[in-house]
């Protein structure tokens, strides 16, 4: 596919979504929010891509918000005075989706709603949503030169792009509060420790390693069964009951033995790579359960 702010390319099941602004360090514009919600809607419905990794051009992952565009830099309208209220009745209208509604936002919930895994290889600086915008990936590594910042605070505005449901979820509340309010960049050490990464690796390994991390995520693995874990575990976490999550964990399961865990078992027992058949494309019935 063609974009101009990114740069995409599948080979072997592994689309490599490349942040491509490399001069102004990958900075985020609405053009570039309105590309990344095509891609991951595009990725989510292609039987030939099987994860995503998410990383920037150059030196940086992104700088967050390109602050030099004319008149309100988020890309709002600032003649309306929109309400709560028109966040529940009027949210996919054109006035409210152009004009009031975080641009962020619509891409991080573009990843939540995405049915394959997305890694995050974070190269550089990922400052404001460049670090709010992998916080919906499944995986976040980060290069050993990475530096990655909640700094809304410093320019006066708050954090954005559902971070606010997704951090404390990561990281606990209060470290969340204590990088939203002091808006300090935390280096590659910190964001493995405290669990915002999984792991750290020098510069020139690290698409390296978000690859080989992808692959073992993908071969051999039912796609259907994958896309339906995926939702589950970010979907049923937030429920109010295991009751909840039971419910949907048994039609999950009931669906899945039908096919690919029928050929699943036979595999198992003949000691030999399950050829499994399903198709992400093509989901069970109950399928979006929300």
């Amino acid at each position: 596919m063609n974009f101009n702010t990114l740069d995409y390319q599948v080979n072997d099941r592994l689309l490599v979504l490349t942040l491509n602004r490399p001069d102004q360090m990958n900075s985020f514009t609405v053009e570039m929010a309105n590309e990344l919600v095509k891609a991951f809607e595009t990725a989510s419905e292609d039987d030939d891509i099987g994860a995503i990794i998410v990383t920037g051009a150059g030196r940086a992952f992104c700088a967050g918000m390109d602050l030099t565009a004319s008149g309100n830099v988020f890309g709002l309208d600032e003649s309306l005075s929109p309400t709560i209220e028109d966040m529940h009745t009027r949210l996919n209208e054109p006035a409210i989706i152009n004009g009031v509604r975080d641009t962020g936002g619509r891409v991080v919930l573009s990843i939540y709603n995405c049915k394959k895994p997305v890694i995050a290889a974070i190269n550089g600086a990922a400052v404001g949503i460049g670090a709010t915008m992998t916080l919906a990936m499944d995986i976040r590594l980060v290069s050993e030169k990475a530096k990655i910042g909640f700094v809304f605070g410093k320019i006066g505005v708050t954090p954005e792009a559902c971070s606010s449901w997704f951090l404390p979820r990561l990281v606990g509340m209060q470290q969340a509060l204590d990088w939203v309010y002091s808006g300090e960049l935390i280096d590659a050490s910190e964001a493995v420790a405290s669990g915002l990464a999984k792991s750290h690796a020098k510069p020139d390994d690290l698409l390296n390693q978000a690859c080989a991390l992808a692959r073992r995520y993908i071969d051999n693995r039912s796609p259907v069964a994958i896309a339906l874990a995926r939702q589950m575990m970010l979907r049923n976490s937030a429920l109010p009951s295991p009751l909840d999550a039971h419910k949907v964990d048994s039609l999950a399961i009931y669906y899945a033995s039908l096919v690919d865990g029928k050929e699943g078992v036979t595999a198992f027992r003949e000691k030999r790579a399950p050829a499994f058949s399903s198709k992400a494309s093509a989901m069970p019935d109950f399928y979006p359960w929300w």
